[in-house]
């Protein structure tokens, strides 16, 4: 079905016909909040900025009302690498569109030039650069505009940390497209940048949807580094992420080069990414990324990737980033499909001093070196602080987290906190009385009164504080002197040689005014109190062998075509398979993700592997229907539980069949019916079904019984 062009105006596009595209075309049974508003808004003309946490479902704001009303819709994007794959996954299901960038022969650049000026395109992404050239501006006046669609709109915040002076400029749209409606979207924008985005794209009068920045399928785990960062790293890589794909970051190329090539020799797959690689070598990583199984990134924080891989389970930092909006938006490449991912981070003293001493050494102006300090003391607060780690991040971003996660470290491992002024005092004083001149690890020797051919030549040896640390092991100290800076009680000297400096917040906590109380650090680093790999909790007993196998029929689909695995079905929706186990067409239709096209295309491939592996003993194990069975027996019913966990209701009534099936509820306790009509729904599912496919039965009972009461009887039966 065509849906491009198909209402003569545009006042006549109503949402119903939204949802229907929404079902038939990207294959999802409603929209996620705040989704239909700014479609709504969209489809009447109007103005839109939407702020919207990664994986939220963004990119449908825009596609649908691209395809409903009449004209192309135009996709502004940063990240050139990324067009070709955001096309290809729309083309997987069926949509009309296109890009047109610098990667593209001048032939190739013709052809798509054409086929939008036939009419033949729905969306055309662009960069800013490109389309702010006079020609395609001209060129894009003569035609048609559904709407301006301008994603990452943070990139026009010059206060931001992914600046793009071609974002300013953006204004022109609403100068020579009056009449188009346009739409700003990010997922990482504070306040401040909100206001900066709508003052510079000319948005004062666009509704605004704010839906939140938490995303709670991440688990946030913050570790100090003990000596070999390489080796926490590979530890957490093997016993929680064995075999899925992930991002490391890196402050450093030669560190990123570096940690490539020994988790290489580790056996793990693992490529390295940064600007200094040739654009070929570059490109063929990132394709092997999106494209096979279990590759690790090894990345440099400053170098955009530009990926929209849906099935990064992690993302570990071994250097701290200088922000809260890069970490935000750096742990957001995680669980982009809704389940759970880890963000995962090693830092060390090292990180705090380098950071302070690149700020120090900025030929920023003032006020924007002030702005920098300010992020980055924000970001050590949150490495540094010992409630829930998820109540700080949104909290910095403007939102609200009433209660703690239960999903970051700090909350399945509270740190526990000790006294620290003596210890503090001891420590301050060693650097005034050496003069403010040195670095931790002299100041460390010194207080430990290492002897020492530098200290005697200083006379340190003679000082008060020469010998008094005995209490508090060399890397004790380490870590002290790194809380204190992270604190802001000491700073960093301005010439960059590491040399600690005391700040005006001392002088209480030196003078003994104003107590201390840090975390203590933990022996070990933290690791998760489940070692199983997060990301398969959706799978019930004995359904590996399944997951293995969806798995392998989807990638062999992926490889004939060339393009992602992802981009034939999201890990979500294989788990989701797992959880129905559809028997046939109609019932893989009620999948989460199967559109139209991708039940034409894949449907059966998939059905024939689901037949090969019968379910065996049902056990309601796993995270997701436990997390069901728990709202049931809040007194929850299906609708209100779909509504609050974002699934089909038939995902949930799957949920429930399986507790059945696993006798932890009663048909009667979660199906209400008649015994005259659950007797006839009993007598078709013995008469005309075959085991577990449900299609006679459905048939036999003229459809007015749904799949999802069938499935719920069928498991009392212990037929399913």
């Amino acid at each position: 079905m065509v849906y491009h062009g198909a209402m003569n105006a545009q006042t006549s596009i109503s949402m119903d016909e939204a949802r229907q595209v929404l079902g038939e075309v990207f294959g999802y049974d409603r929209f996620r909040s705040p989704q239909d508003g700014v479609i709504a808004q969209l489809l009447q003309g109007g103005d839109a900025l939407v702020l919207m946490p990664t994986g939220g479902g963004k990119s449908l704001c825009y596609q649908i009302p691209s395809m409903l009303r009449e004209g192309v819709g135009i996709v502004v994007s940063p990240l050139i690498a990324l067009m070709q794959d955001q096309v290809d996954a729309l083309r997987q299901n069926g949509v009309r569109a296109d890009f047109l960038n610098s990667s593209q022969t001048a032939q190739q650049q013709r052809e798509v030039e054409q086929a939008l000026q036939r009419g033949e395109l729905d969306l055309l992404y662009v960069a800013p650069e490109r389309l702010l050239m006079p020609r395609t501006l001209a060129m894009l006046e003569a035609l048609p505009i559904a709407l301006f669609a301008i994603d990452e709109a943070h990139c026009v915040s010059q206060w931001g940390h992914d600046f793009r002076p071609e974002y300013v400029q953006l204004s022109q749209l609403h100068q020579r497209f009056p009449h188009v409606p346009r739409i700003a979207l990010t997922a990482t924008a504070d306040q401040a940048t909100r206001l900066e985005i709508i003052e510079r794209l000319a948005l004062e009068h666009a509704q605004q949807f704010i839906s939140g920045f938490d995303r709670p399928n991440i688990r946030y785990r913050i570790a100090e580094s003990q000596g070999s960062a390489r080796e926490q790293l590979l530890r957490f890589i093997r016993e929680e992420h064995p075999d899925e794909a992930g991002i490391v970051y890196c402050l450093s190329r030669k560190k990123v080069e570096e940690v490539a090539a020994w988790l290489q020799k580790q056996g793990l797959k693992a490529l390295p990414y940064h600007a200094g690689l040739s654009n070929e070598l570059r490109q063929q990583h990132q394709q092997r990324f999106l494209r096979e199984e279990a590759v690790i990134i090894v990345a440099t924080i400053a170098f955009g990737m530009g990926i929209d891989k849906p099935d990064v389970r992690f993302v570990a930092h071994l250097n701290l980033p200088k922000s809260l909006e890069a970490y935000y938006q750096e742990t957001g490449r995680a669980g982009r499909d809704g389940l759970p991912a880890d963000a995962w981070m090693s830092y060390g003293l090292q990180d705090v001093i380098t950071l302070r001493q690149m700020q120090a050494g900025s030929t920023a102006p003032e006020h924007i070196k002030r702005i920098e300090h300010h992020k980055l003391d924000a970001m050590l607060g949150l490495c540094e602080l010992t409630s829930c780690r998820r109540q700080a991040l949104l909290r910095y971003f403007g939102d609200e987290l009433r209660e703690p996660c239960g999903n970051c470290d700090t909350c399945l491992e509270p740190p526990q906190t000790w006294d620290a002024s003596l210890a503090a005092q001891k420590a301050l004083s060693c650097v005034y009385r050496t003069g403010q001149r040195f670095g931790v690890s002299y100041l460390v020797d010194v207080l430990l009164g290492k002897q020492d051919d530098r200290i005697e030549r200083f006379g340190h040896h003679q000082i008060s504080t020469f010998g008094i640390g005995s209490e508090l092991s060399q890397s004790a100290w380490r870590d002290l002197y790194r809380q204190l800076i992270a604190h802001g009680l000491l700073s960093v000297d301005l010439q960059g040689h590491g040399a600690l400096q005391l700040s005006e917040a001392s002088r209480p906590v030196l003078r003994g005014e104003q107590p201390l109380h840090l975390r203590k650090i933990s022996p070990k680093p933290a690791r998760a109190k489940d070692s199983r790999t997060r990301s398969k909790h959706h799978l019930g007993s004995g359904d590996g062998k399944l997951w293995q196998a969806l798995r392998e029929c989807r990638q062999r689909l992926a490889s004939e075509q060339g393009i992602p695995a992802y981009m034939i079905f999201h890990d979500a929706t294989l788990a989701e398979m797992i959880a129905q186990r559809p028997a046939s067409l109609v019932e893989m239709a009620a999948i989460s993700g199967v559109g139209q096209r991708k039940l034409d295309a894949y449907g059966e491939a998939f059905l024939d592997v689901l037949q090969q592996y019968p379910p065996g003993d049902a056990v309601p194990a796993s995270d997701t229907v436990l997390e069901t069975l728990q709202r049931f027996r809040l007194g929850m019913d299906v609708a209100a539980i779909a509504a609050e966990r974002q699934l089909k209701a038939s995902t949930i009534e799957a949920h429930l069949a399986s507790c059945i099936e696993a006798g932890e509820l009663n048909l009667d306790e979660v199906l209400p019916i008649p015994e005259e009509k659950l007797a006839e729904i009993r007598f078709a599912l013995e008469h005309h079904s075959d085991g577990k496919a449900l299609k006679g039965a459905f048939e036999a009972l003229a459809g007015e019984v749904s799949y999802g009461v069938l499935r719920l009887v069928a498991a009392s039966m212990g037929e399913r």
